[in-house]
């Protein structure tokens, strides 16, 4: 697992350079639009929420004194509380909506690295890459925040809330590469495949999805450059490893 998370962050290191090379920057001004909008819209929001999310924990403290402190830490993880959650919606928005201009680029670097220019992939258009990248977002999201709801209670418990902010992170970053790697998978497999898939690579998504979330920390350049180089990293992995499995499947078929 942990050589897997490391192979996932080191395929950054040629993500810029192969960007360039292969002339690929023209297919991610949509993406990065997309991007930058939606962080703006729910930074904003996150803003203006956390005060009030605050103010309404601090309510169940019922006594006068620590009540001060007590709406202090009520605010803060209140703070933690929306960005988690904005996070988590910021990644699927992009990623479900830039489906249709990712899966160009994956194709190119398959293309690149594979050496075959034409291809007896599965043949999607325009219309059903956007809806598989809704689709596969959606069913994300939803499992991404029945697991992440119950980490953010852990918050409240002393030294236990350290532990689980490593967690919450682990997660965030596993869905963020795991959507990141269905923009090569959709030619390859169908729904259910591709979630299988990735099941069998977590260290890969893992690896993947840490640099993505840390790129959003870095302001503005981050939500410009997270969406190139991540879909470019995770492609290069996730192409590499269908290679190996079909080498793997040819061994079989021999044997």
């Amino acid at each position: 697992m942990i050589n897997n998370i490391l192979k996932g962050i080191q395929a950054y290191s040629g993500a810029l350079g192969l960007i360039s090379k292969l002339k690929l920057w023209k297919y991610f001004a949509v993406p990065i639009i997309i991007s930058v909008v939606t962080a703006l819209i729910i930074g904003l929001s996150a803003y203006g929420l956390s005060d009030n999310i605050g103010r309404f924990i601090a309510n169940i403290w019922p006594w006068d004194f620590g009540k001060d402190t007590f709406t202090f830490i009520s605010t803060f993880i209140g703070g933690i509380v929306v960005l988690a959650i904005g996070l988590i919606l910021y990644k699927h928005i992009i990623m479900a909506l830039s489906a249709p201009f990712m899966s160009p680029v994956s194709e190119k670097i398959e293309t690149y690295l594979t050496g075959v220019e034409s291809h007896s992939h599965r043949n999607t258009s325009f219309k059903e890459q956007l809806w598989r990248g809704i689709r596969i977002n959606f069913r994300n999201l939803a499992k991404e925040l029945l697991i992440t709801i119950p980490i953010l209670l852990l918050k409240f418990i002393p030294v236990i809330n350290i532990f689980s902010t490593v967690l919450l992170f682990l997660v965030q970053a596993y869905y963020a590469g795991s959507g990141n790697m269905d923009y090569t998978l959709e030619r390859h497999f169908k729904y259910r495949e591709s979630i299988n898939f990735v099941g069998r690579h977590k260290g890969i998504a893992i690896g993947n999805g840490t640099v993505f979330m840390l790129f959003l920390l870095i302001p503005v350049i981050g939500v410009i450059l997270v969406l190139p180089m991540s879909v470019t990293a995770s492609s290069l992995n996730t192409i590499k490893l269908l290679e190996l499995e079909k080498q793997g499947n040819q061994n079989k078929v021999m044997v």
